[in-house]
C-alpha cells in the first residue's frame, strides 16, 4: 500500500475527488459533442470514438507497465474527448489515434503524470498533429453536406472582412469547425453547469473572453466593430479554449488574481496571433503559452498571511 506521504498529487483532501471533477466535465462536453455529430455526421461520432479508445488503451497500456493502474480515474476519456473536440470531423482515424497516445504518453504520462503536466495534454495533441499533417487538420466538413472546405469563418476574417455566415449560424454552430467548438451555444451551457458544480470559477472565462473582446472592439478592421468583435468571440475554438482547456487544474494558476492574468494573457495572445500570425485560430498556441507562466503568475499572486512580509516561494 501506498504510504500517505509518498503519494501522488492532490494531498489537499475535500469534496472535489479526481473522478468527480473528470465525470463532470465529461458531462458538461456532451451537449457540445452531440451538436457537433447532429451538424457534422456520424463520422464526427466515430472521430470521438477512436480518440477515448486511443487514449483509455494506451493508458491502461503504461499504468500496466508501471504496475500502477489510473484508468479509472476518467483522466484518459476526458483527454479523448478534449482532443477530439479540437479536430475536423474529417480528420483520419490513425492520425486521431496518434494524437490521443500522443497526449496521453508524451504530455501525461511522461510530463509527470496527472496534475503535474506542465502544458494541457490534448492541446499539445492538436498542435502536434497540425505541425506533422496541416492540410488534413485544415479541412472541414460542411454542415449537413459531405462537402469539405478549408475555409471556416476566421480564415474569412483574415482578407480582413465579416464572414458570409450570421450571427446566429456562428451561434448555434451551423458553420464549418472541428467538432467541439462549432456551437458557441453548446459550450456556454456546458460552462454554466461547470460553474454551478463548482468545478470550474469564472475567472479564467470571463477575464479571456473580456480580453479578446476588449481588444477585437478596439482594433476593429471592418467598417462595423461591434458584429467584428461578436464573430470573433463565436467563431473558432474561443468557446472550448476559454471554458474547457485554459482552465485545466494542473495548468492554470491557482489563485483568484493569478487566474485573472492568466486569462488576460490567453486573451491577449489570442488577438496578437489572429491578427498577426499565418495561423488565423491562435486558441490553442495563446494557452499553450501560457501555460508555461502559470507559475509565475500563482507565484506572484499569492496572498500574504496577516502579520507577514515578503514573498512566498513555491
Amino acid at each position: 500500500m501506498t504510504r500517505p506521504e509518498l503519494a501522488g498529487a492532490p494531498h489537499i483532501h475535500g469534496p472535489l475527488t479526481t473522478q468527480y471533477l473528470m465525470c463532470n466535465t465529461i458531462l458538461a462536453l456532451i451537449p457540445a459533442l452531440a451538436v457537433g455529430i447532429m451538424l457534422l455526421g456520424l463520422r464526427a461520432l466515430l472521430v470521438t470514438g477512436v480518440c477515448i479508445s486511443a487514449a483509455i488503451a494506451s493508458e491502461w497500456l503504461w499504468g500496466l507497465a508501471n504496475h500502477r493502474q489510473t484508468v479509472q480515474d476518467g483522466s484518459a476519456v476526458l483527454t479523448g474527448l478534449l482532443l477530439a473536440m479540437t479536430l475536423p470531423a474529417s480528420v483520419s482515424f490513425p492520425l486521431a489515434a496518434a494524437g490521443a497516445v500522443f497526449a496521453v504518453v508524451v504530455m501525461k504520462a511522461l510530463g509527470g503524470a496527472l496534475g503535474r503536466n506542465v502544458c494541457n495534454p490534448a492541446l499539445a495533441a492538436r498542435a502536434m498533429m497540425l505541425l506533422v499533417a496541416p492540410r488534413e487538420m485544415t479541412c472541414y466538413f460542411v454542415p449537413g453536406s459531405d462537402t469539405v472546405t478549408a475555409a471556416t469563418p476566421l480564415h474569412q476574417m483574415v482578407r480582413p472582412a465579416l464572414p458570409d455566415v450570421s450571427l446566429w449560424d456562428a451561434f448555434w454552430g451551423n458553420i464549418p469547425g472541428s467538432i467541439g467548438e462549432v456551437s458557441a451555444l453548446a459550450l456556454l451551457l456546458g460552462g454554466a453547469f461547470l460553474v454551478w458544480r463548482r468545478v470550474i470559477t469564472l475567472h479564467i472565462p470571463l477575464s479571456y473572453l473580456g480580453t479578446v473582446a476588449v481588444l477585437t472592439l478596439l482594433f476593429y478592421r471592418t467598417e462595423e466593430p461591434l458584429l467584428w468583435m461578436l464573430y470573433q468571440l463565436l467563431c473558432g475554438g474561443l468557446m472550448l479554449g476559454a471554458i474547457f482547456m485554459a482552465t485545466d487544474y494542473a495548468t492554470c494558476p491557482v489563485t483568484p488574481w493569478g487566474k485573472v492574468l492568466y486569462g488576460m494573457g490567453c486573451g491577449a495572445l489570442t488577438v496578437l496571433l489572429r491578427y498577426e500570425s499565418l495561423y488565423p485560430e491562435g486558441v490553442s498556441y495563446a494557452i499553450l503559452l501560457m501555460n508555461g507562466f502559470s507559475w509565475l503568475l500563482t507565484r506572484h499572486t499569492i496572498p500574504h498571511r496577516f502579520g507577514t512580509a515578503g514573498e512566498v516561494s513555491l
